[in-house]
């Protein structure tokens, strides 16, 4: 355990929690585990470190590369054959096409004397994309243990909760284990742990206050707080290396990364630019908003969900709720004409403004526009979050106190073409009056 304090920090509830499940070597553990949490808290990290360090016989494999039933299957009898044999053998390719065959050639695998008298793990990362496969998947995976009689766990790492899980028929609950995220508190001391060998821990921990103190309020993702740490970082000792000031003179430190930051915050949150090219800006000095002679939001870069979300938000900022049924429903039946006015009787809804919608009318035009099928993740509210931030949505609050938040779009159509146009979206066909 004191081994695994250094390497994995901030979670020491969690790894003990997993260390008692796990218990010893050649005890049954329990047949299944399901760690959810929010992107970038941690579960996929502390789930492979532990099985490393503790050198615990274990398959990893992420059901958004093994997309299919025999892919999945495959991969895990594949790489459990690979653990049974010796240096010296080469084990054959196992094909296996359905969970029946699976369970069968499981025992065989298993019954070597290297994982004969101890727990098998089986990690299945991104999870929810299980409930997409065959019916009988999901609870066959919860139950293996019982189907093979060996001792195996499988442990699920998802962004969502147990209840998206459950199938109707009932199945085998599994032990659920949550992963919070990370309080400022933790991401100071875990990104404080990264800092360059030629600086003190106390310079970067400096460092790393003024970086949160900044962007904490709008991005609380690890990943991308530590990708801004890395990319800002040589800004920030530039006077330290020109001898203009020491490491404790944390003023003009400050003012010297500043407006750096205050530009980071335009541009590289979403990642609309490479480093290379954040680099090139912040040694030329230009305003990012001149890139390519574009303005900072035209040429901002959305992640794929966000930019449905926003053309979403548009669709119900000014299209009437009762426009709804016919626009986005596939057999709405027959509707009067006399239900909408001629366009010349009433005024335009983009010239009256846009018009406070609630979250699940956003949610349920967001389903019907997307081509895939989106889960209700925390990601996605996240996103919508983000773009309340970017002030590309508004939060108007509550009516009462039985309403969820409204929210309105605060974008011109323009800009809407333009984030349409990059997912070869048509949004003048969904507008039912536009200028």
């Amino acid at each position: 355990m004191s081994h695994l304090e250094g390497v994995v920090l901030c979670r020491e509830a969690q790894v003990s929690a997993l260390q008692s499940l796990f218990g010893e070597r050649h005890h049954f553990s329990f047949p299944s585990i399901f760690i959810y949490g929010h992107t970038a808290s941690g579960k996929t990290y502390v789930t492979q470190t532990l099985l490393k360090t503790l050198e615990l016989p274990h398959v990893f494999v992420n059901c958004v590369e093994c997309f299919t039933l025999r892919l999945l299957l495959e991969q895990i009898l594949n790489t459990l054959s690979r653990l049974s044999s010796s240096e010296a053998e080469c084990p054959t390719e196992i094909t296996c096409e359905t969970f029946n065959d699976f369970v069968r050639l499981f025992k065989q695998v298993t019954n070597t004397e290297n994982l004969k008298d101890q727990t098998v793990y089986i990690v299945l990362d991104k999870a929810e994309y299980l409930r997409d496969m065959e019916a009988n998947l999901l609870p066959g995976f919860l139950r293996l243990q019982e189907l093979t009689d060996r001792n195996v766990t499988v442990i699920f790492l998802s962004e969502i909760i147990w209840e998206k899980f459950r199938p109707n028929t009932g199945c085998f609950e599994p032990f659920v284990l949550y992963f919070p995220d990370y309080s400022i508190g933790n991401l100071q001391k875990i990104l404080s742990h990264d800092h360059p060998p030629e600086y003190s821990a106390d310079f970067y921990a400096a460092y790393i206050n003024i970086l949160l103190g900044v962007f904490y309020t709008v991005c609380r993702d690890l990943k991308e707080l530590r990708h801004l740490a890395v990319l800002n970082f040589p800004k920030y000792c530039e006077p330290v290396v020109k001898g203009e000031a020491g490491e404790r003179d944390t003023r003009k430190l400050w003012r010297n990364i500043e407006p750096h930051l205050k530009k980071a915050m335009q541009t590289v949150y979403l990642r609309e630019i490479s480093s290379s090219q954040w680099e090139k800006l912040q040694k030329d000095d230009t305003d990012p908003g001149q890139l390519k002679g574009l303005s900072a939001y035209t040429h901002v870069e959305l992640p794929y969900y966000s930019k449905f979300i926003l053309i979403a938000a548009y669709l119900a900022s000014y299209n009437p709720a009762r426009t709804d049924r016919r626009f986005f429903l596939k057999h709405h039946g027959k509707i009067k004409k006399t239900n909408f006015l001629k366009k010349h009787e009433k005024t335009s809804n983009h010239l009256l403004g846009p018009k406070p919608f609630p979250l699940d009318r956003l949610l349920a035009i967001l389903y019907s526009i997307v081509d895939s099928r989106v889960a209700p993740t925390a990601n996605i509210f996240s996103q919508i979050t983000s773009l309340v931030t970017l002030q590309l949505l508004t939060l108007v609050g509550h009516d009462d106190q039985l309403d969820g938040p409204k929210y309105k779009c605060t974008v011109s159509l323009d800009f809407i073409r333009a984030i349409a146009r990059t997912v070869n979206f048509d949004i003048i066909k969904y507008l039912y009056d536009f200028l």
